[in-house]
């Protein structure tokens, strides 16, 4: 299905793109969307040089005794080895295959704190596409390469059956068979990219595929992960000693109904692929698991001009050995790269839908990067397909619903909003701080182009800010 407009979404800001306060109308005209210097900003983490915090869920807990009342989920650096703690560390890359690979949590006060409270990591896992390996320069010493997990997506298991977990859905990558060890049509042999900066592909290093991977906790410290056992699967208890680990089980591939992996539709070198990125959201007791992945027909484009589209899959209860329901495709396609998230509003009457663009290029500032915001008229996940969520020409990317978010850029006008995720309650709804309680929701975001601590300039993910904001809806009286 094409991503078309049918009229009931169109925005449209009164008074034109140069006018204060910037507003746009969705759900169908009955919420308009009206974001100025009212609404508020901040800086929730600034990790130094050898730290990242990437894909922010803030999640309000539901169970008395937990570490709430907000907790942090996110992916994280993996530990440096040869370091001591508190000693300073030169500046990583994401290029380095062995970073990127721990779930991150952490307490957050209701009253958000402008650097991120103390968060510590929880687990790094042995994933299917690490991969012993002898260092050039050391002879005979492995090195286990990989790109770790990533793309936390926190929701409460059934509590409304007595269940007391917490499930933490993750990406990592398994190999794809290739027909020979020519490099995908579309790229350069020797080279991959990650978040922009440029890497070193080893001769014969394969192709991968993103899969889904799962994990589950009672308290947001001690995590058990979901492992293969012969023909069915088990919890394998995630432990670890002081930051360090000690135990790496690896994870099983988490299977729909039908027993097929939950995995991306395009294989690609390691650090090209693309997929399953998204959010868990529930309503009416059933989990909806709304994500991007490339369209099929795109699979033999150069990565970077792969379109993509909006997919659902749905569960009723994530303990079982086969999770979710086959895939259901709800509209595209969508500019290369699109990240969207989706959950039921504050008040559980739609679905709100976060999803990445640039201003048109007669907003102010011309087309910069921000992150966009549309809702549906009502629960029918159908109604996000009928959302007109960009402007011709698609490869573009851009969008009149855009938040006109004001912080971070790198001073000269650039800006750059990676990686957005927002808060939930624990059935993955939009929530806000009580601090906040009259806004509609609250976004965080990664700026890779603003300068980190000190000024440091040497990696687009490691040492750059997360920033939140608010924003608010109101009723038009229109239907």
């Amino acid at each position: 299905m094409a991503w078309a407009a049918s009229g009931s979404a169109a925005a449209a800001r009164p008074g034109g793109e140069t006018n204060a306060p910037t507003c746009y109308r969705t759900a169908g005209g009955a919420l308009e969307i009206c974001r100025d210097g009212s609404e508020a900003e901040g800086v929730l983490a600034a990790p130094p040089a050898c730290s990242f915090a990437r894909g922010v869920q803030l999640v309000r807990l539901s169970r008395a005794g937990l570490p709430g009342p907000i907790q942090a989920v996110f992916q994280g650096e993996s530990p440096q080895s040869g370091r001591r703690r508190g000693e300073d560390c030169s500046g990583r890359k994401a290029t380095d295959p062995r970073d990127g690979g721990t779930l991150r949590t952490g307490r957050n006060p209701e009253q958000l704190a402008t650097i991120l409270p103390p968060s510590e990591m929880r687990f790094g896992v042995s994933l299917p596409e690490q991969q012993g390996r002898r260092r050039r320069d050391e002879g005979t010493a492995p090195a286990v390469e990989g790109i770790g997990p990533r793309a936390p997506i926190t929701i409460s298991g059934r509590d409304w059956a007595g269940e007391e977990y917490s499930y933490v859905f993750m990406l990592g990558q398994e190999p794809v068979a290739a027909p020979s060890e020519e490099p995908p049509r579309g790229s350069r042999r020797g080279q991959s990219q990650a978040e922009g900066e440029g890497g070193e592909r080893q001769a014969g290093e394969g192709l991968r595929r993103r899969v889904q991977i799962e994990a589950r906790t009672l308290d947001f410290v001690s995590f058990e992960i979901r492992t293969r056992d012969g023909e069915g699967t088990s919890w394998t208890p995630a432990e670890s000693d002081k930051g360090k680990q000690r135990s790496a089980p690896t994870p099983a591939t988490v299977l729909d109904v039908d027993g097929r992996p939950i995995a991306s539709s395009c294989p690609a070198a390691p650090f090209d692929t693309q997929g399953l990125a998204g959010s868990i959201s529930i309503s009416e007791r059933t989990y909806h698991y709304f994500y991007t992945d490339v369209l099929p027909e795109d699979c033999g484009l150069a990565p970077e001009k792969r379109r993509t589209g909006l997919y659902l899959r749905t569960a009723t209860d994530l303990a079982g050995d086969r999770v979710w329901s086959a895939p259901r495709r709800l509209g595209g396609p969508l500019p290369p790269g699109t990240l969207a998230r989706v959950a039921r509003s504050k008040d559980g009457s739609r679905w709100a839908m976060s999803y990445t663009c640039y201003r048109p290029a007669n907003a102010p500032g011309g087309p910069v990067a921000d992150i966009c915001l549309q809702y549906t008229a009502d629960l029918d996940p159908a109604g996000l397909g009928a959302l007109t969520l960009y402007a011709e020409p698609l490869e573009a990317a851009r969008s009149p619903a855009y938040l006109g978010l004001r912080s971070g850029g790198d001073g000269a006008g650039r800006f750059d909003r990676s990686a957005h995720f927002w808060m939930t309650d624990a059935y993955g709804n939009l929530d806000v701080p009580s601090t906040f309680a009259g806004k509609s929701g609250l976004l965080t975001w990664v700026d890779r182009l603003a300068p980190g601590a000190g000024g440091i300039q040497g990696s687009t993910v490691y040492g750059r800010p997360v920033y939140w904001g608010t924003w608010t809806v109101r009723r038009t009286g229109t239907p």
